[in-house]
């Protein structure tokens, strides 16, 4: 019964939308808006109709179908909604409301939801004109801006499979992508990003057109559009083809690809289903806010992964919320002054952008008077211990909140944009606990969010309640399985729901190793619960170092504590996977230029540790060339500390090396998320590895 007045109301919804938009229709709203159609009814006597015939959870294919993780009743039961469904329904109830907020020329620009709509499927008709084929790609590449929401979601209007492509990638890196994902067309930022696929052209047979959305195209070619050309290219598209298209769309079939970063081989396609997207974006969302049209996020992080494509993209559409796009250069310092511009309602930063934030206000704070000094000191110690009597559900506010909430917090979240903020979180990679309580002292609880691009993005969230150090308890709907656990309650974290992926496209091999027979997704992460459900990342099954005495050893929290016992450290990297014992390389906190490449310049921070002991060095080179004693005996004081508290003698760090040069996604060691590339950065510093492994050799 439940699962029927759950199909009649969600029906009686889209008939709403369609009398909506066919009444806005007749009131002269635009002249492509007229001949709205509707899409697969939602009714328990046509439901076969809304999802593809399908036997198997699984598929490597880009046109089968797969069986939908569908629960008999409540959370995961919910009726099965194309992209288009779920647009259709936001359209319905905030059609007039702001969708997305871009800046021209320095004036915000916004289109409402309803014109968002009809771009897409302006740019829909313009794909269909343009070739573009049942399941093929079509790749975006270059910043967040409405052109690349537009692109991606007018392409699965069109029956294809929108595909991003990181702005950080190799011409042969894109090549990889767009020929396996058989694009069709490529939408491209810049002349920059367009280069890239110039050089590329003639390895990607399926190629039909290139748009280029952001400048004048610098040359002439049958195959360039700009964006104007390109949206103007599908006029003679009639509506009743497109909805034709529209209609013909499946819920259980794939309509986007995400591409995993490939640090360990060539990335794998990550499909997913219309019903992976529309399904976790409004089970996710729901939670943080049941209300249409309220939620304001700024777009910043890169749309080919899928936490910024799932908040941004998706999440946003299920709400009804407005999206701001960020300067492209909001990574290199621009951020803050969109937030304070925009003072989003919600805030998705991955660890290096909290510790960014939190490194700049402390250098700030260094150079306040003593007096603010204490004052600053004492009001983080009362914040701290609020927050911890909120997360453990005692909400006793000591003496003294109020008055550092409106001295200190207040000032501090609208400092930083965040003062209408009702949800910070982290996700992608790994946090440190003093970036945690930094942001806790601060009245700026940051909770963590877990999951993958096989799980649509989350699988544990942390927002109604939270546990420093966890990241959260599974979403409604989902199921968890640790997998083979060990004494202390430690397995692979295995996931179950709607959100889990289709498979791999074309790689059936790989596919079956990350689904089991049963259709769990092994995820290849080590956790545990503990009493409360409260997930806990431990470790990951491929980054377990491995030492020649045979011991497993994680190595982030080594890592973790190194940073926080030394905070002058930018990047710690621990080594020892086959060898006698663990080593760790370091690097310290510098300048970044413009372009997100370190620089030899210290960073405030360091330059403030210097001035206190007596350093004179101002570069990275000068500190290595010289060894700086207080420097370097500040690590090794701290490398002690760790090591005092280690479990065993294995998991001691025994020698360790600064390098010349900090990690950036420029020069290759991080990722487009900021997550450290561990087998390129061995590759890359395997003579400093072997230095240190051979002077202790010799040593002995």
């Amino acid at each position: 019964i439940p699962v029927i007045c759950l199909l009649f109301t969600t029906n009686e919804i889209l008939e709403k939308a369609f009398f909506h938009i066919r009444n806005k229709s007749a009131a002269g709203f635009s002249a492509s808006s007229v001949e709205y159609h509707k899409a697969v009814p939602l009714s328990t006597s046509n439901l076969a109709t809304t999802l593809a015939p399908a036997k198997e959870l699984w598929s490597s294919s880009r046109d089968k179908a797969v069986r939908l993780r569908m629960e008999n009743s409540g959370p995961g039961s919910e009726t099965p909604m194309t992209i288009h469904q779920m647009f259709l329904e936001t359209v319905e109830w905030c059609g007039d409301k702001p969708a997305l907020v871009s800046k021209t020329d320095g004036r915000w620009v916004t289109l409402t939801w309803r014109e968002y709509y009809e771009e897409c499927r302006t740019a829909a008709k313009s794909f269909l004109k343009l070739g573009l084929e049942r399941f093929h790609g079509v790749g975006i590449l270059g910043f967040n801006s409405p052109e690349w929401f537009i692109s991606d979601v007018g392409c699965i209007f069109a029956g294809g499979l929108a595909t991003g492509i990181y702005t950080t990638n190799s011409p042969e890196a894109c090549q990889y992508v767009a020929a396996n994902c058989e694009a069709d067309v490529l939408v491209v930022e810049n002349q920059k990003q367009l280069d890239k696929i110039l050089k590329v052209k003639g390895q990607l047979p399926h190629l039909k057109a290139i748009i280029q959305y952001k400048g004048e195209l610098q040359q002439k070619a049958p195959f360039l559009y700009t964006w104007a050309e390109f949206m103007k290219l599908g006029e003679d598209v009639s509506n009743e083809q497109l909805n034709a298209v529209i209609d013909s769309l499946r819920s259980n079939e794939c309509c986007s690809l995400i591409y995993t970063s490939g640090t360990t081989g060539n990335p794998k396609g990550v499909m997913l289903s219309h019903d992976n997207i529309s399904w976790t974006a409004r089970t996710v969302f729901k939670m943080i806010n049941e209300n249409y049209g309220e939620e304001v996020l700024v777009s910043y992080l890169p749309l080919s992964h899928v936490a910024a494509q799932m908040i941004d993209i998706w999440g946003c559409m299920s709400l009804g919320g407005t999206i701001y796009f960020a300067d492209p250069d909001a990574l290199k310092g621009s951020l803050v002054n969109t937030l304070k511009e925009v003072r989003p309602t919600g805030f998705l930063g991955v660890p290096r952008v909290w510790e960014k934030m939190q490194e700049k206000m402390k250098a700030a704070g260094s150079k306040a008077s003593p007096l603010k000094k204490r004052l600053a000191d004492w009001a983080k110690s009362v914040g701290l211990q609020y927050n911890y009597s909120v997360m453990n559900g005692e909400n006793a506010v000591p003496w003294g909140f109020m008055l550092s909430n409106n001295l200190v917090f207040k000032r501090v979240r609208a400092g930083l944009g965040l003062d209408r903020c009702t949800f910070c979180c982290t996700g992608a990679a790994p946090i440190t606990k003093d970036t945690l309580e930094y942001f806790m002292s601060l009245n700026i609880p940051v909770k963590e969010l877990y999951g993958m691009s096989e799980s649509s993005g989350p699988h544990t969230v942390s927002i109604n309640q939270y546990r420093i150090g966890s990241c959260g308890k599974v979403m409604p709907g989902c199921k968890t399985k640790l997998d083979h656990p060990d004494e202390d309650g430690n397995g692979e974290i295995c996931f179950w729901g709607r959100h889990v992926f289709m498979g791999y496209l074309n790689m059936p091999d790989k596919t079956v190793e990350a689904l089991d027979e049963d259709g769990w997704l092994h995820s290849g992460d080590l956790g545990k619960h503990d009493k409360d459900d409260f997930l806990y990342i431990t470790g990951r099954i491929k980054e377990l170092i491995i030492t020649a005495g045979g011991e497993n050893i994680p190595p982030v929290p080594i890592e973790d504590a190194v940073k926080t016992e030394v905070p002058i450290i930018s990047n710690a990297m621990l080594i020892g996977d086959k060898l006698k014992f663990l080593s760790m390389m370091l690097t310290l906190k510098c300048e970044m230029d413009d372009n997100g490449e370190p620089t030899d310049d210290l960073s405030p921070e360091v330059l403030d540790f210097c001035q206190q002991h007596g350093v004179k060095s101002t570069k990275v080179s000068e500190v290595l060339a010289n060894k700086e004693p207080a420097i370097y005996k500040a690590i090794q004081e701290g490398m002690e500390r760790v090591n005092a508290r280690s479990t065993s003698n294995a998991q001691k760090v025994q020698k360790w090396i600064v390098l010349g040069r900090d990690f950036s996604v420029v020069g290759g060691e991080l990722g487009p998320t900021l997550k450290l590339r561990r087998p390129v950065v061995v590759k890359m510093y395997q003579d400093e590895i072997n230095e240190l492994y051979t002077a202790a050799a010799e040593q002995q």
